[in-house]
Parts: structure tokens; sequence; C-alpha cells
């Protein structure tokens, strides 16, 4: 239920600097919108831009190569068939997550949503996992049952990094739960998901995995993820990714959209019976991520040296030679804002921007681009203080911030 943040699938070694500049800055000047930051002013950008029903965290890249074979192999008709009836027997475990308008409608209906997820029941007391920005700054949630009933649920934890949130969801005695895998699973195994895909009910949707471990290369999205050809959609978040012995090996997070075809590759967080994140939940941890208040569009964020010259050329930013990340909006009440961080203003008629600052080192570790300082500041907690080395107006000057947790600065 989080904005999609980036535009088509273009790497820096697919376009030289000032062509590839060029493009980004025909997309950003054509009405690309602003997000994918450290943390949004108000309740948009970052991990969750918006609550639409139809958002979905989406990226375009090519990711790590797995097994080629793997991904040119499809689910064969028996292993389908198996698939198949997992699903019937494994739906009613599987819950529809909804943020309704109007508080108390539990027991009523909730006919437009502000956003739709999915969850799946884990235990016989009510737990469920999902994924953390299907709940992230939802007030009034209800989970919808196979049957139609509707049940409270209040969030137990969650690790905002790794996009996993526990419930505690009211369901009644006795309703079925999926039980989890004791082991990861393998690459080219087949996979069943159960989601709320463009807002249909508990649908079905199967693939295969083509990789275990796969590297986040934003710093919005977990790492370590299950990579499969399942094509999911908005609405799907927070699934479960159920193998053949039909245990939940993973839950649904995000997807990537590809080339001319816009092949989609969705991703889901891996979790075991045994392992220390489940562990983490159930102990009540609530674990947000660490931001200091700034957002730049996304088409921005991944610029090399050549390409900031060339984007501080033609916008006429005055931000100077120094390649580093800049920003164009601080978050009020954000520790950027009470340390005087300044934004770069792009003026949209064509004229000479507002300069503002440049960071170009994270407790002096250089960084060249925001997508650099993101990663600079995910290495921290919420708490932590980091150093920022900043260029304004030609001259260098280092600032000292608290970190602080994403939720803090957008309820501030």
């Amino acid at each position: 239920m989080t904005g999609e943040r980036t535009g088509p699938h273009t790497t820096p070694a697919q376009q030289p600097g000032r062509w590839r500049a060029a493009l980004l800055l025909a997309a950003l000047l054509t009405g690309l919108p602003a997000g994918s930051a450290q943390t949004p002013p108000g309740a948009a950008g970052a991990a969750a831009q918006t609550r639409d029903a139809q958002d979905f965290p989406r990226r375009d890249y090519q990711g790590r190569a797995s097994n080629t074979k793997a991904s040119r192999e499809k689910i064969s008709a028996q292993e389908q068939t198996a698939l198949d009836a997992l699903y019937t027997r494994l739906r009613p475990a599987t819950l529809r997550i909804e943020d309704c308008p109007t508080p108390g409608v539990a027991a009523g209906s909730c006919a437009e949503p502000d956003g739709v997820g999915t969850a799946f029941l884990i235990s016989a007391d009510g737990l469920a996992l999902t994924a953390y920005h299907v709940v992230e700054g939802a007030s009034n949630l209800v989970a919808v049952t196979a049957d139609r009933k509707r049940y409270p649920l209040n969030v137990v934890g969650f690790d905002a990094q790794n996009d996993v949130a526990l419930l505690r969801v009211q369901v009644p005695a006795g309703t079925p739960f999926f039980p989890l895998a004791g082991a990861a699973p393998s690459v080219r195994d087949p996979a069943l998901v159960i989601g709320n895909g463009d807002g249909r009910f508990l649908r079905s949707k199967t693939g295969r995995l083509l990789a275990l471990d796969t590297a986040a290369e934003q710093a919005d999205f977990p790492s370590g993820t299950l990579k499969l050809t399942a094509e999911l959609i908005p609405g799907d978040s927070g699934g479960p990714v159920i193998n053949a012995r039909g245990e939940v090996v993973g839950v649904v997070s995000y997807i990537s959209v590809q080339g001319s075809s816009r092949r989609i590759t969705s991703y889901a967080v891996p979790v075991t019976s045994g392992s220390a994140l489940l562990a983490d939940l159930r102990r009540g941890v609530q674990r947000d991520v660490p931001v200091i208040g700034v957002s730049l569009p996304p088409a921005l964020a991944e610029l090399s040296e050549d390409e900031f010259r060339e984007v501080n050329r033609q916008l006429r930013l005055g931000l100077g030679t120094t390649a580093g990340a800049f920003f164009t909006t601080v978050a009020p009440g954000s520790p950027a804002a009470q340390a005087g961080l300044k934004a770069t203003r792009i003026a949209s008629n064509g004229g000479a921007g507002t300069p503002g600052d440049v960071v170009t080192a994270v407790n002096g570790k250089r960084i060249f681009n925001f997508s650099d300082f993101q990663f600079a500041v995910r290495a921290f907690r919420p708490g932590d203080t980091v150093t920022l080395t900043v260029v304004r107006e030609g001259a260098q000057r280092t600032v000292k911030l608290v970190l602080v947790g994403r939720q803090e600065v957008r309820s501030g």
C-alpha cells in the first residue's frame, strides 16, 4: 500500500552520463513525483508515498543474476495442480487488510478503503504476518477473512527496514493458520502466493523461485529477499509465499518492472519458524528506520558525478562542481530542519533554481548522490548522532544531528 517510486528501467551503463542526465531531466520536468526519500514532508514520500488501494512498492532495475535456466522455466501442469489444491486448502488462513476511513467498521462494511493489502495467520491465537508498508501510518485497520467477516486488529511488532509486521487479529477460535517452513527454500522451487491484487479477493498466483538472497539497490527496500516469477500487483503486498508442502517461506514485499515488455519480478522477505526476526516481532519489537527529514525526486537519486554536473548546469541550480546529495524538500520539525539544512529549489519555468546544501560525507564517509546518502543513514539507528559534511555556496561546513524514526517525523 505504498507508492510507486521509479520510472522505466535505465541503468547508467546503458546511457552515457550527458544523455542519461537529459532523460532524467525530461522525466523530472514532465511531472515525475517527488518521493523516495530519507523522510517525507508530511505523509508523502519515503517508503510510503500514498495510501491508495492500488499502491505497491515498485522499482525498475535489473536485479542480480540468478539461475537463467530457472528464469525460463514455467510451472508444470502437475505442479500447478498441486498448488491449486494448496490454494483451496489454505485460502481460509489468508486475510484482506483494509484501512477504513471510518473507525469502528469491523462489524459493517468498508466500501472505499484508503488502502488494501494482504496478511496471513500463523497461529491459533490470531497472530498474523504482513508487509510493514501495508499497515504503516494506517489508523483504522480491519482484517477480512475468507468468509467475508471483518475483525479488528492491532500491530504487535514491526521491522520497517525488513518490511515485516506482526499483527494480532481478533478472529474466532478454530480459524485456520499457516505453518511456517523450518528451513529456507531452494532456487527453482515452485511457489504459491495468495493476495488481494487489484482489489480482487484472496486470489492465487504461482511462480518459481529465482534467487534466495537478492541485494537491495535502493535503501527503501529490504535486502536478502526471495526473488520469484509470480507477477504480483498492488494489493498483493503482505501475502504469503507458500512452498509445495503448504508452508510459508516468505512475505511479499515489492516488485520490479523491467524492459519494454514491463515484465514483473516479485520479491519477498524470507521467514522461517526459527528466524530471529520473527522472534523479535513476537516480543513486540518495533524497529523503525532512521531518517533526517529530506527528500528528492527519484529520477535524481542516483546521479553519477558527471550527471550531477550536467543536471546542475541544465537546471541552473548553482550547486557547484562537487558532487554529492542535494534535496528539494526538508520536513518541518525534522532533524534536518532543526539543523538548518537548506533545500534546493528547482524553477518550474525554466529559470534559475535556488541552490541549497550538498551533503558530501556522513561521518567522514564520502557520498556522491542521494542514494549513497540514504544507504549511509540507514547504517545507523534512531537516536544515533551523525556528522554531515555539507557544501553550501562553495563553502564547506559540518553539521551534527540526531537521527529519528520515520514515524516520528511523519507525526510531527
